[in-house]
Parts: structure tokens; C-alpha cells; sequence
């Protein structure tokens, strides 16, 4: 059995729109130190698509992208990401 590491910090943007998604995430991940670990709860569609990859773009480690619930991949997602 694998324990999950928790996160450092937890960010929800689902009541965001473009570009805020990615703002807010990037303000987020800048906060925190190398090293440490940012989840964040993100709708599918422009920001499953834009946050994970802008991220990795920019440096930072995409640790997993899942779904809340697996039987609605076209709903919420949960995107853990270290930053570097």
C-alpha cells in the first residue's frame, strides 16, 4: 500500500475563469519553496488543458492530474505539482 505524500498547500480555482486559473496557481506556486508540493482542484476543459501544461512550461514538476470522481473524467481534477 502507498501512502500519498499530503500536500503543502491546497488551491481550489474551480469558480475561476481564463486567465485567472493559471494567475492564481502561479501566485500559489510562487509562494512556496523548491521542494514543496501544491495541489490544486481545477475544472476540465480550459484550465485541465492550460494549468498543468503552463506549469510544467514554466519548470515546475506535474506530479498527477486525476479525476474527483473516475466515473466523470469531464468534471473536477485534482493536479498535485512541485515546485522547482
Amino acid at each position: 500500500m502507498t501512502v500519498e505524500k499530503p500536500a503543502d498547500y491546497f488551491l481550489d480555482i474551480t469558480a475561476l475563469v481564463c486567465p485567472m486559473t493559471f494567475v492564481r496557481t502561479k501566485l500559489a506556486v510562487e509562494k512556496l519553496t523548491d521542494g514543496q508540493m501544491l495541489e490544486v482542484r481545477l475544472n476540465a476543459g480550459e484550465p485541465l488543458r492550460n494549468v498543468p501544461r503552463t506549469l510544467a512550461e514554466h519548470g515546475h514538476a506535474v506530479l498527477s492530474l486525476e479525476p474527483e470522481d473516475a466515473e466523470n473524467p469531464s468534471g473536477i481534477h485534482r493536479l498535485r505539482v512541485m515546485k522547482r
